[in-house]
């Protein structure tokens, strides 16, 4: 029994990170794009934690892997895209359609070649850009859309698609004490503040609220455990 529910902890983020992607869809559609963007970012650093803690936890499997591509093609594919459709593509119809469509199919194809190379990809860099990380960024190009010039967006909606499946090499910053998408994060974590001075209090993303307390207690935890692995290491010369 203790075996079960230790090896659901870490299923348990990774199914939170598929709500949130849900919810951030939601929101998309009824055109509530700040917090559809915090969804994706506090899926972002669920993403982070879920392999994490299973490795703490000594209790990763096959399930929790597959578990968590599914997760992801919706948080960081489908959610963005929606974002995306309905803030610029929408204006094009059917096409418009078919092109914002374009994006989860591009990291599901990412994701399926990850999954069958995981045995022989590098610890030090990604093959392509990770939908996670492709995800966020889509994510954050379409918040500032409207302040930046037109073609912005679907430049970066393009280029982003064909990262995604290149075999560019992408540094990991595995050794950086930060979730595995630290800047993207801390990016969109800079954007939702100014949105506190600049805005109203009741046009503020309100899940930002869940946002930054996960982000500060998950960051503490990072460095409080690099501590703990440089003291054991000091102690066993």
């Amino acid at each position: 029994m203790r075996k079960i529910v230790k090896r659901g902890i870490p299923n348990l983020f990774t199914l939170f990170n598929l709500f949130f992607g849900f919810l951030s869809i939601m929101f998309s559609a009824q055109g509530h794009y700040k917090n559809a963007a915090i969804l994706i970012l506090i899926g972002m650093m669920l993403d982070s934690m879920d392999g994490r803690i299973a490795r703490m936890l000594n209790a990763e499997s096959e399930l929790g892997k597959e578990l968590d591509s599914l997760a992801d093609i919706v948080t960081f594919g489908v959610a963005p895209a929606m974002m995306a459709y309905y803030t610029f593509f929408s204006d094009f119809g059917v096409a418009g359609m078919a092109i914002a469509g374009l994006f989860p199919l591009f990291g599901a194809y990412r994701l399926a070649r990850f999954n069958i190379n995981a045995v022989k990809s590098s610890l030090h860099y990604f093959t392509g850009v990770p939908i996670t990380a492709g995800g966020g960024l889509l994510t954050l190009f379409t918040l500032l859309h409207g302040k930046m010039p037109v073609f912005i967006l679907p430049l970066a909606f393009i280029v982003l698609c064909i990262l995604m499946v290149s075999k560019i090499k992408i540094p990991s910053l595995k050794e950086i004490p930060l979730p595995k998408y630290g800047t993207i994060i801390t990016l969109f974590l800079a954007y939702a503040t100014y949105m506190v001075f600049e805005k109203k209090p009741k046009d503020f993303p309100y899940f930002i609220y869940v946002a930054i307390p996960l982000y500060i207690a998950f960051i503490s935890y990072q460095l409080v455990r690099k501590k703990e692995k440089r003291k054991e290491n000091s102690s066993r010369k």
